[in-house]
C-alpha cells in the first residue's frame, strides 16, 4: 500500500484532521525543592523510652509556568514529639513539572490536584523515610492518602458555602 494512501495514514497513529487532539499528560521532572531535617533533642533522645506522638500534615500548591507547563508541589511536614521533647522534625516540599496539552479547563483543575501529587506521593515518602532513617530514627513510612477523597470533600463543601451564601460554587482553584 502506498503511504498516500489515506486509510493507512489516519489508522497509523496520525491524527484526523475532522476530530480534535486528544489530552496529553507528560512528567517532564521531579525533584526535591527542599528538605529540612532537624534532630534537636540529639543525642538525648536516643536514651528516651517513651513512644512518640506522631504528627503528619499536607498540602498541595500548583504554580504555572508557562500556557501548558505547571508545576505542582507536595509539602509533607512531619514530626515526632513526647513528654520529654522533640524527637525529629521534617519538612518536605517535592515538587513535579507536568506538560499539559489539550486538557480542557475544566479537568485541570482535577488532574492537577489529584493526578499529579498522586503520582509524585510515592517518591516523596521513599524521601520522608530515609531523610527520618538518616536522622537515626526507624523509616517513617507515610500511610498513602487518597487525593480524590480530598479533592471531592473540598468541592462539596465549597458548594456548600455557595449554597449558604447563594452564590455559585467555585471549583478548588489552581494558580
Amino acid at each position: 500500500m502506498a503511504a498516500s494512501d489515506p486509510a493507512t495514514a489516519a489508522g497509523n497513529g496520525a491524527a484526523d484532521a475532522s476530530t480534535p487532539e486528544a489530552p496529553q499528560v507528560a512528567a517532564l521532572a521531579q525533584y526535591v525543592k527542599d528538605l529540612s531535617v532537624e534532630n534537636p533533642s540529639a543525642p538525648q533522645v536516643y536514651q528516651w523510652q517513651e513512644q512518640p506522638q506522631l504528627d503528619v500534615q499536607f498540602n498541595i500548591h500548583v504554580n504555572k509556568i508557562a500556557d501548558e507547563v505547571h508545576e505542582v508541589v507536595l509539602k509533607i511536614d512531619a514530626s515526632a514529639r513526647s513528654q520529654s521533647g522533640v524527637h525529629f522534625v521534617l519538612d518536605l516540599s517535592y515538587a513535579g513539572i507536568f506538560g499539559l496539552r489539550n486538557l480542557p479547563e475544566d479537568a485541570l483543575p482535577a488532574f492537577l490536584l489529584v493526578e499529579a501529587p498522586r503520582l509524585l506521593f510515592p517518591f516523596a515518602r521513599q524521601v520522608v523515610a530515609s531523610s527520618i532513617q538518616d536522622a537515626g530514627f526507624p523509616p517513617l513510612m507515610l500511610d498513602p492518602i487518597d487525593f480524590a477523597a480530598i479533592y471531592m470533600a473540598q468541592l462539596e463543601a465549597q458548594q456548600q458555602q455557595a449554597a449558604q451564601g447563594g452564590q455559585q460554587p467555585a471549583e478548588p482553584t489552581v494558580q
